[in-house]
């Protein structure tokens, strides 16, 4: 049975988030901007039902969906893309595929211990983060 996320977590750390947005085409001074930002992270987890809130000093970011059900995601705070996404889980990590018209998007989230991953990709660019559970 796969784990239940449901909780508030704090930035700890990442990497690699520069190379991240620019591959995602962001231009130089919003990314600069993104760097900086050190999100949080809050999960409700009910059923087959997750609300993910990204939550930054700028804006909050909410992904409200079921899991295995693909729908249109609205990247415009992100991007400006919209793309077919579908989360499911892959064993203990909840997998996001985002279909559009960047190669090889999504994401992972899994915990280890009280700490939670996030590892995003698109294109050939990797950026992974790291939040400490508070709640």
């Amino acid at each position: 049975m796969p784990p239940n996320l449901t909780g508030y977590y704090r930035f700890v750390s990442q990497e690699n988030m520069d190379n991240y947005l620019r591959a995602l085409d962001i231009n130089v001074v919003l990314r600069k901007v993104v760097c900086l930002l050190k999100p949080d992270k809050e999960i409700i987890h009910t059923g087959n039902h997750m609300v993910i809130r990204t939550i930054t000093s700028l804006r909050d970011y909410v992904m409200d969906f079921d899991l295995g059900v693909q729908f249109e995601e609205d990247l415009g705070p992100v991007d400006g893309r919209k793309c077919q996404t579908t989360v499911s889980w892959e064993g203990d990590q909840l997998v996001c595929e985002q279909l559009g018209e960047k190669r090889n998007r999504g994401w992972r989230h899994w915990l280890e211990g009280d700490k939670l991953h996030l590892r995003m990709t698109a294109e050939d660019e990797v950026c992974v983060q790291v939040f400490q559970k508070v709640k």
